[in-house]
């Protein structure tokens, strides 16, 4: 008999039955070491500790959130950051999904502040009447512009973006411009060496990038029209954003644009209990997660319930209507 209540126990621990007293030792895929989502990995451990005191989440980096699906998809690790829009193309199977994705639900989500900037060098802007992203196409400006690595998020978003006011990359060049596929930092470069004329690109507002960038380059924002943002939003799972006005010098106006969102995801097979109670442990301690990096002050426990990309687990959704937040 002894043994077998032993056995039982382990039992219960391995597959996450969970008593007064448990712990849980999780993996969470993120993306590269340093970046905001480990800091979010290490806000996720001390949200478990203070729930489930000996805990451990442990951070593994990854190439981001479509190899996080790959390895959720897989049961390689437990927990995974996803953006919105990644998720969305995996539901839908675009590539680099071969075929559609249906076993992922979400836990909470974790943020949706990093809005596509429009930064258009001033003079550029003025030269051509663009005052708004829609003026790209109908003045035909001539426009180099950065737009992310190819193979990135915000590169596909940035690319739909152009598709929902009928432009391709092809325009572009036939304009006398060219669509430059350029990591953040080298957007910054070529904009200081005037080799571009505008980075389009998904960052926090105030990005100590794009205050030292105005420091050098006389700066416009250009706002997105409701049609495109409403457009963009139903097809990629991303969210309408406004940058408040004045959040820049050069920014006096409020700012309406799209926003990558970042969510908690775990494999469909995770038990209801299991899900509860994480979503149990962000809901109680999500001021573990608000002091982990200073993006993510805005985090509330009714944010946790604010995606729209994904469907819940079952577990984390019993959890926010029990505490009233769905």
């Amino acid at each position: 008999m002894l043994r077998f209540l032993m056995v039982a126990a382990c039992l219960a621990l391995s597959t996450g039955a969970h008593a007064q007293g448990q712990t849980y030792q999780l993996t969470l895929a993120g993306a590269s070491p340093g970046g905001l989502w480990s800091s979010l990995g290490l806000g996720l451990d001390k949200v478990m500790k203070a729930a489930y005191p000996g805990s451990t989440v442990t951070y593994q980096t990854s190439g981001g959130g479509f190899a996080n699906i790959q390895l959720l998809e897989k049961k390689s690790v437990q927990l995974g950051i996803v953006h919105n829009m990644e998720l969305r193309m995996a539901q839908n199977g675009e590539p680099p999904f071969k075929s559609k994705v249906s076993d992922l639900r979400v836990i909470a989500y974790l943020y949706n502040w990093a809005p596509v900037q429009l930064l258009v060098n001033k003079d550029f802007a003025e030269k051509y009447g663009l005052k708004s992203f829609e003026d790209v196409a109908a003045k035909k400006a001539p426009i180099r512009v950065a737009t992310n690595r190819r193979g990135n998020v915000v590169n596909e978003l940035v690319d739909r973006m152009f598709k929902a006011i009928n432009v391709t990359d092809k325009d572009i060049t036939g304009w006398g411009g060219s669509v430059v596929p350029a990591a953040s930092q080298e957007q910054d470069d070529l904009m200081r060496n005037r080799r571009i004329d505008a980075t389009f690109n998904s960052l926090f507002v105030r990005q100590r990038s794009i205050l030292e960038m105005a420091n050098s380059v006389n700066l416009v924002m250009l706002p997105v029209g409701d049609a495109t943002i409403a457009k963009v939003a139903q097809q990629a799972g991303v969210d309408r954003y406004v940058i408040p006005a004045k959040s820049y010098d050069f920014q006096p106006n409020d700012v309406p644009t799209v926003s990558l969102g970042a969510m908690l995801v775990v494999n469909k097979s995770m038990s209801d209990q299991d899900a509860y109670n994480i979503a149990k442990a962000l809901v109680e301690h999500v001021d573990e997660m608000r002091g982990v990096h200073p993006a993510m002050k805005a985090l509330s426990a009714k944010f946790l319930t604010e995606q729209k990309a994904g469907e819940f687990h079952p577990g984390a959704l019993k959890l926010y209507k029990e505490k009233g937040l769905l």
